[in-house]
């Protein structure tokens, strides 16, 4: 699949899918990566080392700050997908260093689906 590089990097693992925005203030932990957002999809799941893969970010300009704590306290996914990554994730994904790809239709991607992100070519491809 052929999208838009974010943050340039590469990256392969297991997808974690979000049919639904993702709010990364307040809705996922920077300590410990897990989805604290109540009654969204991937509550209780953890994003540690995944291919975090949702449609688009949303709520406070914190967030890309907890984009960048998830990845300073070794917690945060290897890489990131969306539809459309808005300044919020786009920031954080970069301030980070964590491979970020848009433009990429995420229903033809399922949870513990393998993916490779090439993030220099603005490529996702499912192993």
């Amino acid at each position: 699949m052929e999208g838009r590089s974010i943050s340039p990097g590469k990256a392969e693992g297991e997808a974690i899918v979000s049919t639904e925005p993702i709010g990364f203030y307040g809705g996922i932990d920077a300590q410990t990566g897990i989805v604290i957002e109540q009654g969204h999809p991937l509550e209780g799941e953890s994003v540690t080392g995944k291919v975090l893969v949702f449609p688009n970010g949303k709520g406070s300009t914190v967030g890309s700050y907890v984009i960048y704590g998830l990845e300073k306290n070794g917690v945060g996914p290897v890489a990131i997908v969306n539809q459309e990554t808005e300044t919020i994730v786009a920031t954080g994904a970069i301030l980070a260093g964590v491979p970020c790809v848009d433009g990429i239709d995420i229903s033809t991607i399922n949870t513990g689906d393998k993916l490779i992100v090439d993030a220099d070519n603005g490529t996702v491809e499912v192993a």
